[in-house]
């Protein structure tokens, strides 16, 4: 049908013209009419739209209808082709590749060091620097990861004393983030390793690396940020670099916070042969759990994990010093603006040789004393030490007494805090918050001590002296576990002497001698319960008396009889110091919640009423509910240092605190936390010291007072009795293999039980730690409520005291298997340290 329209139409204008030309012949013989006229030149306008010629021929064909079509077409389909390939580029290309980067150092053996390697800019440290690159990019451009291996750039060459030149060096992968696990920070260090293990001659340690003597065991490869890697680099302006020439002379460092409030790095390094020894004198920065201000020192000179000898978060008051185990040191700092400062000095020392020959006295009075090596600076990760001990005679040992360091029989765990030798025999060493006695049975025993932990340690001390074998102790004492000699008279008498309660457990329940000659059982003296029917036991409670654990002390520094003389409403002490600071622990009850229904049971718990508990608190780790905690004032709570003991968990950003709360999600106040303070001695495999404070950014708001309240820290003479009620609270799991967690804050009763119960079922518990619970097991903390809070009141209704925080436990609600608490009145004087 179009093909014959068309045809029919071409026919038309063939017709058209044969006549027209007729009419212009014979224009005699044709009259022309008006309309005839009009037709014969709308025939001529369309042969001529119908055929331009040149530019015009083309625009006239353009701007036909199909033509437009077609070039908008096109055009739109360009700019999409534009538009991909720009997101692609700039975007999608971005975020499909990512960079990783590592910093790594190795030991090249058998070649000399000179003094111009330490020059970046010198020929031989270039001439060097290629040589060694050259190889690092051969060993990855022939290993499965050649494809994403861009770079490797040598950083800073340097002398080691072990001889030969330790390599700084920084290595870049572009990773699709598809193929990440091909560049983890082991297989890179893999792949090196392998490289040099498969050249290895005659059981030595140097292995070729394509004609590069490299010792193996130096080898070290840590993945890195981008900005350390950008920070520290080439190019970067916030990087200085010093030299300690003579041993013994000291070299200044002062940094202040007009440096911009950017990451500057300070690189140290002395002659061949020596240490350094960094003294911190003051660190002016804002606590902020090193997340805003800080300071890292690294026995390497790049920013490596594995060489964190020290990091600093808090400010500094008092000087202290640091030893590296070579002669290389790099300081990190990150300080934000205001008046933020960093003052010190390094030197170059000496290796110790630290051995000694000592000769003890007949006597065991006559002391003398030993130290940690480069005592009193901090340990380095690696030193050594042995003591060669000779007593008079053969029925002489030696004992050792440490202020605040123990050492005990090594098990399967690994020491982390100091690996002892004593006559063959290995001990691990751990720091304890007080005094204990080791004694070698043997009159001439030889004592080796190695640094083991990763990062830089607290020195210690010990006094030595001799002692009889036979009889460690004088007749009229008790030797403790802990190895202190206390009098038998003081054993079961309510105080820890030997501190570690050795002297308190299986004691039976003392009598109450009210008429007898004998003065009362301690346990009964002014606890705050009438145990006597004449009141004998509650008088002359604000009498002074000679201070102790389980005396109530004033602000004064006199003691006085009264244990709970604590904010209980009577001004005991002369400066009325029992009475300050007791804005606390007294709930005011807003709503009731309905009856329990016995579904939703913390372990026997039951639905708490609105404001019942206003200190307690709900710890959220990215969004969801981890750890429980306490309130202590308007910006500090109390928890758990498990809570925090990993890597991830300790950054304080992550963590959020929602106080003011009955159920989850409910919060009248979301806070979120500064920094996180672990106790220094928290040990993560007995659970001891178990005790964390969290400051908040900001304080609560004071109009929450009636849903937001601190509760009342304990004295350190605090006791419970039986009339006090006891209840723990939180949001935790209601059963050991439930699944769901309650949405209502939960509550459950508990009894404490004494020590010698809690042994029993546990075995050895810490003198920091309580048991509570039920003997069926029904009622008990869980998973979940870990942190929180174990709240006593005082009889007739009085005031609620924090008398522990959840810890551990065997399960959930298992009988005769209570749950374990950190017994807060042990820490009253470490909490006040820090909140203070």
């Amino acid at each position: 049908m179009g093909a014959e329209r068309e045809e029919n139409e071409q026919t038309s204008g063939d017709d058209a013209s044969q006549q027209d030309a007729a009419s212009v012949a014979d224009v005699s013989v044709e009259v022309a009419t008006v309309d005839h006229t009009l037709q014969k030149l709308r025939r001529k306008y369309r042969k001529t739209r119908r055929k331009p010629k040149g530019l015009h021929k083309l625009w006239v064909r353009l701007l036909n209808v199909p033509y437009i079509a077609v070039i908008i077409t096109t055009v739109v389909f360009v700019v999409v082709v534009i538009m991909w390939s720009l997101l692609w580029v700039f975007i999608f290309r971005r975020e499909s590749n990512s960079g990783a980067y590592f910093a790594g150092m190795f030991r090249v053996a058998n070649i000399e060091f000179i003094p111009e390697y330490r020059q970046a800019e010198s020929l031989e440290f270039v001439s060097m620097a290629n040589k060694i690159q050259h190889v690092v990019s051969n060993v990855y451009k022939m290993s499965s990861v050649a494809r994403l291996y861009k770079q490797a750039v040598i950083s800073d060459l340097s002398n080691n004393n072990k001889g030969g030149v330790l390599v700084h060096f920084w290595m870049v992968f572009v990773v699709p983030r598809l193929k990440s696990p091909a560049v983890c920070e082991e297989c890179v260090g893999a792949i090196f390793r392998d490289s040099v293990h498969t050249s290895l001659k005659n059981r030595s340690s140097v292995g070729y690396l394509l004609g590069l003597p490299v010792d193996i065991d130096s080898i070290l490869i840590n993945a890195v940020q981008r900005s350390d890697y950008s920070s520290n680099g080439a190019g970067s302006q916030c990087i200085d670099k010093l030299y300690a020439n003579l041993p013994g002379a000291s070299v200044p460092l002062n940094i202040f916070s007009s440096w911009g409030g950017v990451s500057c790095h300070v690189k140290l390094t002395t002659v061949p042969g020596s240490l350094i020894r960094l003294t911190i004198t003051s660190f002016l920065v804002e606590p902020s759990d090193c997340v805003n201000d800080a300071l890292t020192v690294y026995d390497a000179l790049l920013p490596m994990r594995g060489r964190i000898l020290h990091r600093l978060c808090e400010p500094v008051s008092s000087s202290f010093s640091l030893v590296s185990t070579s002669n290389v040191m790099l300081l990190s700092f990150r300080m934000t603006n205001g008046n933020k400062s960093f003052r010190g000095h390094f030197e170059a020392i000496a290796e110790q040789m630290c051995m000694s020959q000592i000769e003890t006295h007949l006597e065991p009075d006559i002391t003398g004393q030993i130290y940690s090596p480069f005592h009193p600076s901090l340990l380095p990760p690696r030193c050594a030490c042995t003591w060669r001990f000779e007593t008079p005679n053969s029925a002489l040992g030696v004992a050792l007494q440490f202020q605040n360091y123990v050492l005990k029989p090594k098990d399967m765990k690994a020491c982390e805090h100091g690996w002892w030798k004593v006559n063959e025999i290995i001990f691990c060493g751990s720091y304890v918050g007080h005094r204990s006695v080791f004694r070698i049975a043997d009159h001439s025993p030889e004592v080796e001590f190695r640094c083991s932990s990763r990062n830089s340690a607290q020195p210690f001390q010990a006094f030595y002296s001799s002692y009889n074998i036979s009889q460690p102790c004088p007749e009229s004492h008790f030797l403790c576990s802990t190895g202190l000699c206390v009098d038998k008279s003081r054993r079961c008498d309510g105080l820890d002497d030997c501190q570690d309660e050795s002297d308190e457990v299986f004691c039976s329940r003392p009598t109450k001698n009210c008429g007898g000659n004998s003065p009362l059982h301690p346990l009964f003296v002014c606890n705050g319960e009438t145990d006597c029917t004449n009141g004998i036991d509650e008088i002359n409670c604000t009498q002074e008396t000679t201070c102790s654990a389980i005396r109530y002390q004033c602000n004064s520094g006199s003691c006085i009889l009264k244990k709970n003389a604590k904010c209980d409403g009577v001004h005991d002490c002369q400066d009325h110091s029992d009475e300050a600071d007791c804005a606390c622990g007294r709930p005011s009850l807003v709503k009731k919640v309905g009856s329990f229904t016995g579904l939703e049971r913390i372990v026997g718990g039951v639905n708490s009423a609105e404001g019942e508990w206003p200190w307690q608190v709900s710890l959220h780790f990215s969004g969801n509910l981890y750890c429980g905690a306490s309130v202590l004032s308007s910006d500090w709570l109390i928890s758990a240092a498990h809570c925090f003991s990993k890597e991830r968990l300790s950054d304080p950003r992550h963590w959020s605190a929602h106080l003011g709360m009955l159920t989850q999600g409910s919060a009248k106040h979301v806070a979120e936390i500064q920094r996180i303070v672990v106790h220094e001695y928290y040990n993560a495999y007995t659970f001891d010291y178990d005790i964390a404070l969290l400051q908040l950014k900001k304080p609560w708001p004071p109009s929450l007072s009636l849903l937001v309240q601190p509760v009342c820290l304990p004295s350190s003479s605090h006791t419970v009795t039986d009339s006090h009620r006891c209840w723990v609270t939180g949001w935790g799991y209601r059963s050991e293999d439930d699944k769901v967690l309650p949405s209502v804050l939960q509550k459950a009763e508990v009894s404490l039980l004494s020590q010698t119960e809690c042994k029993k079922s546990y075995g050895p518990v810490s003198p920091r730690m309580l048991c509570a619970g039920v003997a069926s097991g029904e009622r008990d903390a869980c998973r979940g409520d870990s942190g929180g809070p174990l709240s006593c009141q005082e009889p007739g209704g009085g005031r609620w005291f924090l008398i522990g925080i959840v810890s551990w436990g065997a399960g959930c609600g298992r009988p005769n298997l209570p749950g374990v608490y950190t017994r807060v009145n042990k820490f009253t004087s470490w909490i006040y340290s820090h909140i203070s």
